[in-house]
């Protein structure tokens, strides 16, 4: 009787809250939380008291917004009626982790959906889920390998002792109970919403056709980036899109595999990102590049998982593959050392054409991978598109300066121009003006544990072109 009682003043608190000032609402709010908090300290599987408490702890996360009140530098005292209570946090242990640098917006407030978010995953338990969106950009986003603008789960939560009021914010992704009131409950976790929420406010899936097309005005977007924070005991998983993509249209498979508590323990998940109308050794080659930049970076890594879409599967073929000089010897009629190349150019054409496995590569998903080849790109469509691509005027100048060394080959289709990503994924066999094809790439050894998942009836991709040797899963698909 004594806990309904608490709870309906925990309710007329929050009711009053609803048309008060900041200052005089936080007061209502804390209220709510400590008489909702006291149910549960003696009926802890109470859904009522657990939701009453989760709505009042962000609901002063919203007030202490608002009010521009700091209480992990400085306490404050909040008044309700005839209580009063002292509010203050733990101070942050870097700049990173101090709640002043961002806007904490409570998930409740928030929906995420879309093409990206058609199911919701999130884990019930105390606390108020948050995305802290950064109130500035970081300026060294590239050299550290981080989001441009962080966007990052947290979940507030709220001690009491007597009058005295501890707001803390709980990092999901390294915790999932905490202890509050004498008990030990689950934490609310939302990790889908942050994503969602950069997806919305930073629209990323716009760039995927016009990254295609001119990849050339769009060449700083390529970076290899992490979705959260660095972590040693965590092995890496990277995910590589394909062709007209972006990293959002692996947010679905992201947020599903958070969704599994042994995931979210062992693997942290970043991205590959490239404009998709380069030619897709040279995606690799800039990726190989970002690669070295992470071991540079986290010297004691886990050997990463890679992921890779269509295209992106043929990128991340290339990391387990040795090829040695092959490929270069299949453009040119001397080795890498006797071919008059210069700087610039050689440096280019050695990074994407002289190329072994990556030993920190562990292993590596297919989804939908042309290794054979796609039809498409060698049909009308193919064509089409690819008249489309802009050539960069880098490439321009690299193709002229080595287009007398090349190879002449009377079966290749010609080219006057360095070919672009659709012109890679050709299935025949060409070489000279074009690129050495996917089929014969494929004669390549691989050398990591390999899988891959390809759709029995996918209208780009067929099983035929996806085969690799490796373990396939087929899946069924309407289209």
């Amino acid at each position: 009787m004594v806990g309904e009682q608490q709870l309906r003043s925990a309710t007329e608190h929050l009711a009053r809250a609803r048309h008060e000032q900041s200052s005089l609402s936080l007061g209502n709010n804390l209220s709510a939380a400590k008489l909702s908090l006291d149910v549960l300290e003696r009926r802890p599987r109470d859904v009522s008291a657990q939701r009453i408490y989760n709505f009042s702890v962000a609901r002063v996360v919203e007030d202490v917004e608002r009010a521009n009140l700091q209480p992990w530098r400085e306490p404050s005292n909040i008044a309700c009626g005839q209580e009063r209570f002292r509010l203050a946090a733990p101070r942050p242990v870097d700049a990173e982790h101090d709640p002043s640098r961002y806007d904490l917006l409570p998930i409740d407030t928030l929906k995420a959906s879309g093409q990206f978010f058609k199911t919701r995953f999130s884990v019930g338990g105390i606390g108020a889920p948050l995305v802290a969106v950064g109130r500035s950009e970081n300026r060294q986003f590239r050299e550290q390998y981080k989001l441009r603008r962080i966007y990052a789960p947290a979940t507030a939560i709220i001690r009491f002792s007597e009058q005295r009021a501890r707001l803390e914010f709980v990092d999901p992704l390294n915790v999932e109970r905490v202890t509050v009131g004498g008990r030990t409950f689950p934490l609310a976790i939302d990790l889908a919403t942050p994503t969602a929420t950069l997806i919305a406010r930073e629209r990323p899936e716009r760039l995927g056709l016009s990254r295609m097309l001119n990849p050339q005005k769009f060449a700083d977007t390529a970076g290899l980036t992490q979705l959260q924070p660095y972590d040693p005991a965590r092995t890496p998983v990277v995910f590589v899109h394909g062709l007209q993509e972006t990293p959002a249209s692996w947010a679905p498979m992201v947020n599903s595999l958070r969704d599994d508590p042994w995931i979210r323990k062992n693997y942290q998940f970043w991205f590959y990102s490239y404009p998709s109308g380069y030619p897709y050794p040279y995606s690799a080659a800039l990726f190989r590049r970002d690669l070295d930049g992470i071991k540079r970076l986290f010297p004691n890594h886990k050997r990463v998982v890679l992921i890779g879409h269509s295209m992106g599967g043929m990128i991340c073929r290339l990391m387990v593959t040795d090829a040695g000089d092959k490929v270069w010897r299949a453009h040119f009629s001397t080795a890498p050392g006797q071919t008059p190349l210069s700087g610039g150019t050689r440096k280019m054409v050695e990074e994407s054409l002289l190329f072994n496995h990556r030993p920190d590569v562990q292993r590596v998903i297919f989804i939908a991978t042309p290794h054979r080849g796609s039809r498409f790109a060698a049909g009308w469509i193919g064509r089409i598109g690819s008249a489309l691509v802009r050539t960069p005027r880098s490439f321009a100048s690299i193709y002229a300066s080595a287009k007398p060394l090349l190879i002449a080959d009377p079966a290749a289709s010609t080219l006057k121009r360095m070919p672009n990503s659709i012109d890679t994924l050709e299935p025949t066999i060409v070489s000279s003006n074009r690129s050495t094809s996917c089929r014969s790439r494929q004669t390549f050894p691989i050398t990591r544990s390999l899988e891959t998942v390809a759709g029995a009836t996918h209208r780009i991709v067929r099983m035929a072109s996806s085969r690799t040797g490796a373990p396939i899963l087929m899946v069924r698909s309407r289209n």
